[in-house]
């Protein structure tokens, strides 16, 4: 009898886990949207476009960009922030995700509780271009120009508290340096001020003024990443060029509202890391100068925390008012 029983309990188990898994929600069954806080052309949506092509096709469901620019990413950040928790909604950002708690006083989110990240994408090194016209042949001739005359030199950025911003404002704590920001709404019209001449210097990110820089209308000083950029292998880091400690890691990111289910985290993980191992995104990250890099979610949520410590500290020692 006893064996009976225990088999009918067998029996009731396996039931009860094929109820359970029927009624379990397949993911996904409807289009996903995916958020870029930046405009449509802007590098953070150029790599988006390169991922969610290939999701598509191995999710088997429609995945949507929808650009939602402004507020220095902040408000495509809040729209992901305040979605539901269902991974129907998905924000690719850049690193400027890190800065934007220090640069602005308040933020319509909580930028370490309000999400969960999925994974980065890839790190693009930003490059110090100049324009040939200002006679400045590398970064020592460029910090010696402005300790010759403090606060006469301009750099351009891609709006306050971008990442194209920080990595000047670490450059310019590091070399010791008094420049002036000047900030654009976006990296368009910074590189056309710069190769106009009005402004002496920019921290770019690579693909916009690739073309430039092999024409020769911009000359390239120096990147401003860890590591030299395969785009311009040669081409030295900021610290090789003699600025230590100045790097500045600019990368761009998937993340989810922070209550998605984390079955549908580590689905979405997968896909990606997928995505970046095919042929055809690597040529197309290759044309950008972008390095493929992925963690697991656990590891870039504090990956994350990390980093806005570390631009909270910049943000300081820079002297940065938040808006």
């Amino acid at each position: 009898m006893k064996a009976v029983h225990y088999a009918g309990l067998a029996c009731i188990a396996g039931l009860m886990h094929v109820s359970a898994a029927a009624q379990a929600p397949a993911y996904p069954t409807k289009p996903i949207r995916v958020v870029v806080p930046f405009t449509a052309g802007s590098t953070t949506d150029i790599i988006a476009r390169a991922i969610t092509d290939k999701l598509s096709a191995s999710l088997g469901q429609q995945v949507v960009v929808d650009n939602r620019g402004g507020a220095g990413g902040t408000i495509g950040a809040a729209a992901v922030a305040h979605a539901a928790p269902d991974g129907y909604t998905l924000l690719i950002h850049s690193s400027s995700h890190t800065v934007s708690p220090s640069t602005f006083a308040k933020l319509p989110y909580d930028t370490l509780r309000d999400f969960a990240g999925v994974t980065p994408i890839a790190t693009l090194p930003n490059v110090l271009v100049v324009s040939p016209t200002k006679n400045l042949r590398s970064v020592k001739e460029l910090v010696d120009a402005a300790k010759a005359k403090p606060g006469t030199l301009n750099f351009a950025s891609a709006g306050q508290g971008s990442a194209t911003h920080l990595n000047a404002e670490k450059f310019k704590v590091q070399a010791g340096i008094n420049t002036t920001h000047i900030p654009f709404k976006g990296s368009p019209e910074a590189v056309n001020e710069v190769l106009a001449g009005r402004v002496e210097y920019y921290f770019s990110p690579i693909a916009p003024v690739l073309p430039q820089i092999r024409e020769g209308r911009l000359l390239a000083l120096a990147v401003g990443s860890p590591q030299r950029s395969s785009a311009l292998p040669d081409i030295p880091t900021t610290a090789e060029a003699g600025v230590p400690n100045s790097e500045f890691n600019f990368w761009i990111g998937m993340m989810a509202p922070a209550k998605t289910p984390r079955e549908i985290v580590a689905r979405l993980h997968a896909e990606v890391q997928k995505a970046l191992a095919s042929d055809d995104v690597k040529e197309r990250f290759a044309k950008l100068g972008a390095e493929v890099w992925t963690l697991p979610p656990e590891q870039f949520d504090r990956y994350i925390q990390e980093e806005v410590n570390a631009n909270s500290k910049l943000v300081k020692d820079a002297g940065i008012a938040p808006q």
